[in-house]
């Protein structure tokens, strides 16, 4: 056997090994997570509150309590999060979105969310409860804006015939 094909073969053999590890921990660990959200859903509460801001920054950036950087691994402290912040009755907090509902949260409006302690699990809009559409910028988003325009007149005019 040529020493390439060895090589090769032995490099094949670590991948799908680290594969392999890889796979089984990721499932640990979303079975450790699906274990405790009864748990997180059984002490949370629903807030109104009105989001000011939503990204996603690391947790050493993202100005929590010191405690909360404390008790998080070391490994998770420079990882990127999902914060929002957000206006809860006269405070402006700072609280950790569930990354699920991260793209569903409207920003600049009032929504009804269900909380427990700085972490977001669910949210429901206050006023409009339907999806929110952002504006797309580039020439593709423009065409389908002004797509949809016609299609409202060419149906208002369809309506105003009859």
């Amino acid at each position: 056997m040529s020493p390439w094909l060895i090589a090769l073969l032995v490099i094949l053999t670590v991948l799908v090994v680290g594969f392999t590890v890889l796979m089984i921990v990721g499932r640990r660990m979303q079975k450790k997570q699906e274990a405790a959200m009864p748990d997180i859903k059984a002490g949370a509460q629903q807030i109104s509150m009105l989001i000011i801001d939503k990204k996603k920054i690391k947790l050493k950036e993202a100005g929590f309590p010191s405690i909360v950087l404390e008790q998080t691994p070391k490994y998770m402290r420079g990882a990127k999060v999902p914060v929002v912040k957000a206006k809860v009755g006269p405070r402006v907090m700072n609280l950790m979105c569930d990354d699920k509902i991260f793209d569903d949260v409207p920003v600049k409006k009032e929504v009804k969310a269900l909380v427990n302690g700085i972490y977001i699990i669910e949210v429901k809009g206050l006023r409009n409860n339907g999806p929110v559409e952002e504006e797309k910028k580039g020439f593709f988003g423009r065409a389908k804006k002004e797509a949809r325009k016609m299609a409202a007149e060419k149906a208002k005019k369809k309506s105003n015939k009859k």
